[in-house]
This record gives C-alpha cells, sequence and structure tokens, in this order.
C-alpha cells in the first residue's frame, strides 16, 4: 500500500501547486474561476502524462528479450516494474533448475545398461534412449514423434504392446536377428507408457550352455555305467570262464576309468572356475612343467611315437604350475591319441616378439577340419563323438586348456588343416613370462 499512498499524494500536491499558480494568475488577471479550471485541467493533464512516459517505458521493456533490468523508477510504476522483474527472474530460475534436473535424470538413463523409451498414449516416441534404439534399430532423434508399431513390426511386440497385460515381460529375436531382446512395459501417467528393454543374447547362451552341459554330462555318465551295469549282471548270472572273467574285468576297469576321468575334469573345471586367478608375483620355472608333462606323454604314448621337447630352460611364468601342468598336460594327451603311431609330437617353448611366449604342441595326426577349429574348446563338443570316446577323451580337455590360458591373461590358438596335423598354442602376454636369471636343464 505504500506505493499507493505515495503515489496519491504526490498527484494531490502535483494538482495544488498547478491549481496555486492559476490562481495567482487569475486574480492578477482578474480572472480566477478560468484560471482554476485551467490550472486543475494542465495538472491532471501533467499527471497523466507522466503516469503514460513510466507506463511505456514498462511496456517496452515487457515487450523486448528481458534481458537488460526493468525500468527503475519510483511510485507506482516503479514498485510494478520491480515486481514484474522479481516474478520472471524467479521463474527462469525454476525452468532452469528443472531443465537441469531432466538433463540429469536423461543422463541417468542414458547411461543405463537397459533400454528406456517412453510413449505417449497414442503410441508415440516421446524419448528413447541409445540403448533401446540400438535395440530396436532406431534413430533417438529422427524417429521422435513417429507410432512405434510402425517402426517396430515384430508380431511378438506389437501384440504385447496392444494386448494390455504387462506382467511379464515378453521375449523375441532383435531386429537383425542377432540378439534376444526382454521387453517390458510400464503404464504412467495419462495412458503413457514406459519400454523397458534389456539384451538376454548372453544370458540365453550361457542358459543353453547349462542346459546342454547337464544333458551331456548325464549322457556321458549314464553310457559307462549302463556298461558297467551290464557287466555286473553278467558276471552275477552267468558262469564265466578265466579268460572271458578277465576280459569282461578290464572292459569293467576301463568304463571306471573312464567315468574316473570325466569327474576329474568337471571338477577342474569347477576349481577353475570358481577360484581366484593365479598369482601374478608367484614364478613358476617352465623347464619343471615341461618336464612333468612330457614324462606323462612319453608312459601315454608306451614308444609308439618321437615326443620331442625345446626350449623353456631360461623361462619362468607367473602363475599357477598345477593349472599350467594340467593344460599341457590336455594338450599333449589329445596330440598322443590322435597322431598315428610311429608319428612325432613336439612340445615347445617360444618368445614372442611382443615380448609374450607360447607354449606350443604340434602332432602329426589327422587335422582338423576348418569349420570345427572355432568350436573345439566348447565343453564336449568332439569332431567325431565316436572316434573321441574311442581314444579315451572327455570332451573337457581343449575347455580346461583355455580357462587356463584366460586365467593367465593369455588365449588359445588352433591350426590346422586335414591331413597335415594341428598345432595347438597357449599363448601368454609379457606381463606373465619373464626370463630367469638361473637356467633349469630340460631332459632330453
Amino acid at each position: 500500500m505504500g506505493w499507493w499512498i505515495a503515489r496519491t499524494l504526490t498527484a494531490l500536491g502535483v494538482v495544488v501547486v498547478v491549481v496555486g499558480i492559476a490562481t495567482l494568475f487569475g486574480v492578477l488577471l482578474k480572472e480566477v474561476v478560468p484560471a482554476m479550471v485551467l490550472g486543475g485541467l494542465l495538472a491532471m493533464g501533467s499527471l497523466v502524462l507522466r503516469d503514460s512516459l513510466r507506463g511505456q517505458g514498462l511496456m517496452n521493456w515487457l515487450r523486448g528479450p528481458l534481458q537488460a533490468p526493468a525500468p527503475r523508477d519510483s511510485g507506482f510504476w516503479g514498485e510494478l516494474a520491480y515486481r514484474t522483474e522479481k516474478a520472471l527472474r524467479t521463474r527462469d530460475l525454476a525452468l532452469r533448475q528443472e531443465q537441469e534436473q531432466l538433463s540429469q535424470f536423461l543422463s541417468a538413463i542414458e547411461a543405463s545398461p537397459n533400454g528406456v523409451m517412453m510413449l505417449d498414449g497414442t503410441d508415440q516416441i516421446e524419448w528413447c534412449n541409445s540403448v533401446a534404439a540400438e535395440h530396436f534399430g532406431l534413430d533417438p532423434q529422427r524417429d521422435r514423434r513417429q507410432r512405434v508399431t510402425n517402426l517396430i513390426r515384430t508380431p511378438a511386440f506389437v501384440a504385447y504392446l496392444q494386448g494390455g497385460a504387462y506382467d511379464d515381460p515378453v521375449v523375441f529375436p532383435g531386429p537383425l536377428g542377432r540378439t534376444t531382446l526382454s521387453v517390458l512395459v510400464r503404464p504412467y501417467g495419462d495412458g503413457m507408457k514406459l519400454v523397458l528393454t534389456q539384451d538376454i543374447t548372453e544370458r540365453e547362451r550361457t542358459e543353453a550352455m547349462r542346459r546342454d552341459f547337464v544333458a551331456n554330462v548325464s549322457h556321458e555318465i549314464r553310457t559307462p555305467l549302463t556298461v558297467l551295469a551290464g557287466f555286473v549282471e553278467t558276471m552275477a548270472g552267468l558262469r564265466l570262464t578265466e579268460v572271458e572273467r578277465q576280459r569282461v574285468l578290464t572292459l569293467m576297469q576301463q568304463q571306471t576309468d573312464r567315468m574316473q576321468a570325466l569327474v576329474g575334469d568337471l571338477l577342474t573345471l569347477a576349481k577353475l572356475e570358481g577360484s581366484p586367478r593365479p598369482a601374478a608375483d608367484r614364478w613358476v620355472p617352465v623347464a619343471t612343467v615341461l618336464r612333468r608333462a612330457h614324462a606323462d606323454a612319453l608312459a601315454l604314448s608306451a614308444g609308439r611315437h618321437r615326443i620331442e621337447i625345446n626350449g623353456g630352460e631360461d623361462a619362468e611364468v607367473a602363475g599357477s604350475e598345477a593349472e599350467l601342468y594340467s593344460a599341457i598336460g590336455n594338450l599333449l594327451n589329445n596330440a598322443v591319441r590322435y597322431t598315428l603311431d610311429g608319428g612325432v609330437i613336439r612340445l615347445s617353448w617360444l618368445w614372442r616378439a611382443d615380448g609374450g611366449a607360447s607354449l606350443e604342441v604340434q602332432d602329426g595326426g589327422i587335422g582338423i577340419a576348418r569349420e570345427h577349429l572355432p568350436r573345439l574348446t566348447e565343453r564336449f563338443y568332439r569332431v567325431d563323438g565316436s572316434r573321441s570316446r574311442d581314444t579315451g577323451g572327455t570332451g573337457l580337455g581343449l575347455s580346461i586348456v583355455k580357462h587356463v590360458a584366460q586365467r593367465h591373461g593369455g588365449e588359445i590358438d588352433i591350426q590346422s588343416e586335414l591331413g597335415k596335423g594341428s598345432t595347438f598354442k597357449l599363448v601368454l602376454p609379457a606381463l606373465r613370462v619373464r626370463r630367469s636369471s638361473v637356467a633349469v636343464a630340460a631332459e632330453p
């Protein structure tokens, strides 16, 4: 109310002053009443003009970009300009804060590993993050305000979106068929929908591998158990000669050994997958590991092959001696099983140009077709199932080698050609190998 009182008093003061001056001139001119009327009109006119100029200044400011300060004045128009400017600045500040919060919220959604897409009441795309755009093959900017079912025409998704039953997610292949998506819809607001997507390709693959693993283990164990059960029944129900009895016992022993090898490999895999990586500061002499694996291979070969060992006398590996021995042993066992009698098997340690090294087993076996190479390290994968079982393999050896390589920061490299043998390399990085100061002599 202060501005109203000040404005009223100012107006009355101007009127009194102007009327007084007009009266003075009227007395002098002996026309008092007309002079008073004229003075009043002039006073009111000057007041209105003054208010108009001040109001015009405020209107000019309001019509502009509102970046400059509001007109500074006293009285009514000054108070109005101040209040207006304060309200606008407060609104702008609140708007900036809301925009910053929205930007932070969208940035958080953008950083999510899952896809997020917002649909309006007519299923038009309001916004989506880059993950959802990648899942559905969309353009986050170009496809805004487009009806989602015009862009994503997968029948399973369209039926799910239009069905209205959103308790459980829907699973379907991605647009290029390379991924498997899990999509969940959550309604919100006035008919709007939040579409959440997740790439479950790896999870589905892992689940499939788990099912295959259980099925394979069951099959691998059931076969020798069936054989053993048949032999037990035979020995219990038939009178066998000593020769027949020894033959049956030998076959039973073979099946028992096969189950023991399978269980042993399964336990080795479980230990590799469930234990921490080998320490990077525990150095193992390579020659020691090569000698042990070489001796075992000679015993398995029983003189049927020539097994050579080269290098490694001046090398050390940071890791687990037991794991490295298991990996090299599996490679040598495969080489002995698949190399024809009289063939040559080479176990070598080679330094690489990048400072790393590789443990290599080269055989003179039958070789492996190119299409099988990418899958050789899968559990229970066999190029020829019947031949692998005849040679005593469990189908887990190369999977163990792959895990050992990965736990030591390396990888397994397989090169093979039908009829010309194979080379299996356990490649180790420079951080895991070094030249030792004391050379260890390897056995010839």
